[in-house]
């Protein structure tokens, strides 16, 4: 194995949205020299899930670097001059941008960014303190199955989250039945078939849903929709409500015990897991104007129902079994394929768990966090492993928000430095989550 040298003070292990954002801001920071790797050949984000008229659910000030710098070259708007779209943006007079834009934009930092290095997969870390404390850290070379070994004083782990399957849908062929984050790589087999059922809610489910209705009339397919859900909600996006997505609630969420951290965040659903209030809108506007005339649809949207298993037909096709949990009714569904709305969970690498005696664990698994976002260790030493995934039960409702990154990134930058690079505001909100 090739050893690298010299010695940096950051590697990032992933390269999403959120690592790339401190990637952006640290690359005018002369004394913090960092590496990001990222196994994936270049920036992908969610590109099964970029479906054409879909929109970020943050406004475009939440991109990489303008809440920390609104002069960084690696704005947004800096990329819509670079584009030469800014009358073209101007007059489109939104603050939500298209979802593929924001793909766009992130693909155009990243190949400005020396620091981030794609098609390198982190295979493995290691702290030691031969010749002074540092992390080793193993990177494989996806395209030349090289691999070589590089040292650093901290890491950083921003590696995402993954889709997250039912045990029943597994198994089964991926072409019929899939994660929506595969929606794109399906959608046109999909077409042709005679029944597609979505299972599950939240945004993607909508999207999916929505996308496939505009289709359906083309195609003639019966489409359902099916989720446990009560209803299908909006998202809870009045503004007031939005004050949870800041520093302030943030703090507020951290200083609070575990186990009431707990209780709380597993009410907050509709914070970030409903449906935007535009999608919403969407989809029933369509069903109304395909309804016009009493045509009667091959569609239908069913609540209070658990998808319990799925089997296989011997003619083709599959059977759910359903239960309609207030009704106390169980009932059969039968699809030619199903597409799995049902989320995602924290990746966290296997060589995170190999250091389990470095790491301090909570008693359900989960690393602990401290309130500036370093790993708790067992070890006495300098070295510090920063972290943007899998805090939600330490962080909260706002873990996954791309506008608190950039003050997640701001507080790491200046633990890294030492100094206050960027400041750092005690009240950002107008109201007030605790009390003196």
């Amino acid at each position: 194995m090739e050893q690298q040298e010299p010695i940096y003070d950051l590697i990032g292990i992933g390269t999403g949205p959120f690592n790339l954002s401190l990637a952006a801001l640290l690359d005018d920071i002369e004394e913090v020299d960092a590496l990001f790797f990222e196994q994936k050949s270049a920036f992908e984000w969610h590109p099964g899930m970029l479906i054409e008229g879909t929109k970020m659910q943050v406004p475009f000030l939440a991109d990489l670097v303008t809440m920390a710098d609104p002069t960084n070259p690696y704005s947004f708007l800096n990329y819509i001059s670079k584009h030469d779209r800014m009358y073209q943006f101007y007059f489109l007079q939104r603050l939500d941008i298209p979802r593929r834009e924001y793909n766009d934009y992130c693909r155009w930092v990243a190949d400005q960014l020396s620091s981030c290095r794609f098609g390198k997969r982190v295979t493995g870390i290691r702290h030691v303190k031969d010749n002074g404390d540092t992390f080793e850290v193993d990177v494989l070379d996806i395209e030349t199955g090289n691999s070589a070994l590089y040292r650093t004083r901290n890491l950083v782990m921003g590696t995402g989250s993954v889709p997250s399957m039912p045990q029943s849908f597994q198994g089964l062929p991926e072409t019929d039945v899939f994660h929506t984050a595969d929606f794109l790589i399906n959608k046109d087999a999909c077409l042709n078939k005679k029944s597609i059922t979505v299972v599950g809610s939240g945004q993607s489910a909508a999207e999916t849903f929505r996308d496939l209705l505009q289709e359906q009339r083309r195609y003639g397919f019966q489409l359902d929709w099916i989720t446990r859900s009560p209803g299908f909600s909006s998202m809870e996006e009045s503004k007031l409500s939005l004050e949870h997505f800041s520093p302030d609630y943030v703090n507020y969420f951290y200083s609070l015990p575990q186990e009431q951290k707990d209780e709380i965040f597993a009410t907050q659903g509709l914070y970030y897991k409903g449906i935007s209030n535009h999608t919403v809108n969407d989809i029933y506007n369509l069903l109304y104007e395909y309804s016009v005339g009493g045509e009667e649809l091959p569609v239908g949207l069913q609540v209070l129902t658990e998808v319990r298993d799925v089997h296989a037909k011997a003619d083709g096709g599959y059977e759910l079994d359903c239960y309609h949990y207030q009704k106390g009714k169980k009932y059969t569904h039968e699809t030619d394929v199903i597409i799995a709305a049902t989320g995602y969970k924290p990746y966290v690498p296997d060589f995170v768990h190999y250091m389990e005696d470095f790491l301090v664990w909570d008693d359900q698994g989960r690393y602990e966090v401290t309130e500036d976002y370093r790993l708790k260790k067992n070890a006495d030493t300098p070295n510090e492993i920063f972290v943007h995934s899998g805090i939600s039960h330490t962080h909260g409702v706002g873990s996954t928000n791309l506008g608190l990154s950039i003050y997640r990134n701001k507080l790491i930058i200046n633990q890294l430095t030492g100094r206050e690079v960027f400041p750092l505001s005690e009240k950002n909100i107008f109201q007030s989550f605790s009390v003196q």
